[in-house]
């Protein structure tokens, strides 16, 4: 069983959600990343989402473009990524760790040494935002063939048609947006969540996280009564900006956050 399977049913045999933290690698500085990834465990995290610096991030707003941005002033590659993972898993060897990001990196290095590079690093599953299934046959299959989770994204304009096919080729759980637009963009929508993810789990067995738009303890419970887990991203990756200069500031304050969604998840 992988470490995503084993954690959700884990969670699910004690009647518990995922929480899904988001941070980009190398922002505020490469030396903060893998410190911050336990430090976000120990605050209750159950799964870590770590975005690989990408100049043409379109899928994100600008919270985590600009974290993009800072990373890569520092020359952060999807190799260094790797080192990053490879560095968390000396001390856990249990949370899984989620890459996110875009295509043009992993066919610069090519599919199926991205897909051994992220096994031999301790990677757990992959959201590419731009590779739609149709698109990512081979790589799919490289991944699957090396235990590393496929994840793709549901957007509310999604038909039911584009969902079957997405949740045919996913495994790990299932990515659903919350909202239309880029990452901590817009109002959260519970009640369209809520219906979206009753069709969506009619057509999969695969445990439901929800993305975009959650940025406290409310909207965590909000959206977890309805989710297995929840993906909180902009949010934190704020903390990071509004702690520049200043590790362990950054650290502190997102530990709060986390305690807190963490207390609020497990009221549930």
């Amino acid at each position: 069983m992988s470490r995503i399977a084993a954690t959700f049913e884990r969670l699910k045999n004690s009647n518990r959600k995922a929480l899904i933290p988001y941070i980009t690698a190398g922002d505020y500085t490469p030396e903060l990343t893998v410190p911050l990834m336990h430090a976000m465990v120990e605050s209750g995290a159950n799964i870590i989402e770590l975005g690989v610096p990408f100049s043409d991030p379109m899928a994100d707003g600008p919270v985590i473009q600009k974290a993009a941005e800072r990373a890569l002033e520092h020359n952060v590659s999807l190799r260094d990524v790797f080192e990053m993972v490879k560095a968390f898993r000396k001390q856990d060897k249990t949370t899984p760790v989620i890459l996110m990001g875009y295509l043009n990196p992993i066919e610069a290095m090519g599919y199926a040494a991205f897909a051994s590079a992220a096994a031999t690093a301790g990677v757990d599953g992959v959201l590419t935002v731009d590779m739609p299934p149709e698109e990512g046959g081979e790589c799919i299959s490289l991944l699957k063939a090396q235990g590393v989770d496929p994840i793709f994204l549901i957007a509310p304009t999604t038909t039911t048609t584009r969902i079957a096919s997405l949740v045919s080729n996913a495994s790990g759980f299932v990515y659903y947006v919350s909202l239309k637009g880029v990452t901590g963009a817009g109002h959260l929508d519970v009640a369209g969540a809520a219906e979206k993810l009753k069709s969506i789990r009619q057509m999969t067995d695969l445990p439901l996280g929800v993305g975009f738009g959650i940025r406290d303890a409310e909207t965590a419970v909000a959206i977890g009564k309805e989710a297995d887990a929840i993906i909180v991203g902009s949010a934190i990756v704020k903390k990071i900006e509004e702690g520049a200069g200043n590790p362990a500031l950054i650290t502190a304050n997102i530990v709060a956050m986390l305690s807190s969604i963490r207390g609020a998840l497990d009221t549930l």
